[in-house]
Formats: structure tokens, sequence, C-alpha cells
């Protein structure tokens, strides 16, 4: 069993030896509610009073947009966040976005993206979907894209700092804790477990006992 961390305390390393940059390095929990929030909200608006859109078709895009959500988590998680380049420079970049999360996986200011990076990634992630979907579609596609991110940050802050006695959110707790303990090779998902069981990333039964 690989054991891919340094500390498991609510500690962590110092990444920049600006202080500016240091600060927009950690986040707050709560920080993504209060950015994505009312960017949900504002979209909500705009399907019922300027689009007009019926109730179903709203819910329908919205379940779409969670749904792809959920498969943009694995990708970023398995394809961005755990490819790691040989040079040093690399190396480096991997380890601010990613690394340092699995060396202190209880960091409680480094569990959830940075707005550095998250609204960069939501403005390119809008304009792409605008460009599939179009202005009237993309407003409740895009308010599930960003609930799903929103389940994401939380979810992923609540695995490391709660202790989980239902027993669907204790199974969630327990896939993301085998990625970070067992093979981080596997078990990319962190909101749910679905891409791993399709991608074939899934930890097996033998690994679960």
């Amino acid at each position: 069993m690989s054991k891919n961390f340094v500390s498991n305390k609510d500690e962590t390393v110092r990444m920049f030896e600006s202080d500016f940059l240091e600060v927009f390095s950690r986040v707050h929990f709560t920080v993504p509610l209060f950015i994505y929030l009312p960017v949900i909200f504002y979209f909500l608006y705009r399907s019922i009073f300027v689009f007009e859109l019926n109730v179903v078709k709203i819910f329908s895009l919205i379940i779409f947009g969670i749904a792809v959500w959920t498969l943009t988590e694995y990708t970023l998680h398995r394809f961005i966040f755990h490819l790691e380049p040989k040079s040093e420079f690399g190396a480096k970049i991997h380890f601010i976005f990613h690394g340092v999360h699995h060396d202190y996986p209880n960091d409680s200011r480094r569990l959830v993206m940075p707005p550095s990076v998250s609204v960069p990634l939501a403005v390119l992630f809008y304009f792409i979907f605008n460009a599939i979907l179009n202005p009237v579609n993309v407003a409740p596609f895009f308010i599930g894209f960003l609930l799903g991110y929103l389940c994401y940050d939380l979810t992923h802050y609540a695995i490391h700092h709660y202790n989980m006695h239902n027993r669907f959110w204790l199974a969630i707790k327990n896939h993301h804790m085998r990625h970070h303990y067992m093979d981080s090779k596997k078990g990319f998902g962190v909101s749910s477990p679905l891409w791993d069981a399709v991608m074939g990333t899934n930890f097996s039964k033998k690994d679960n006992e």
C-alpha cells in the first residue's frame, strides 16, 4: 500500500516566495459559494424571465449540466491534475496544482479550487458550451455545471474534515481515501465514482476489503 502524503495534519507547506502569490494559493471552503451562487441565480433568472424556458427544459438542461460536470471532474483529475511532467518546471507546476494536496491532504485551505484557477476555467468552459449549445440552452445547462462544481468542492472538503455516518457519503469518502492512501492511479471521481466504474479506474472488490 503506497502512502502518498507527508502530513495528515491541518497544515501545509509554503509554495511561493511571494506573499502576494501565496495568499492566492489558499482559500476558505465557503469562498466558491459566494462567487458562484450569484452566477447560478443570474442564469436562473435569464432562463425563466429572459428566455422564458419551460420548467421541463430548464430541469432537463440542469441535469445534463450536472452530468457533464461529473465527466469534467473525472477528466481534469485524471489527465490534468495527475499529469506528471518529467521536467523540473513541469514537476513544480504539478505540485502547485495537485501534488501539494497529496502531500498535505488535510490542509483545510487547499481543499477547494482557488478562484484564481476556478474563475478562468469557468469562463473558458462557458464560452465553449455557449458555442455548442447557444446562449438560450447554455443558461440552464451552466446552472447544472456550476452546481456540480460546487458539489465537488464542498464534498471534497467534507471528505477530509467531517466524519461521515450516512452509508452513501461514507462510500464517497472511502472511495476518495483509497485514492489518497491506497492507489493514486485509481479513484479519480471525488463527488461520484460513476466515471471510475465506466473508465475502469475503480477499485476492485479486493481493494475494498
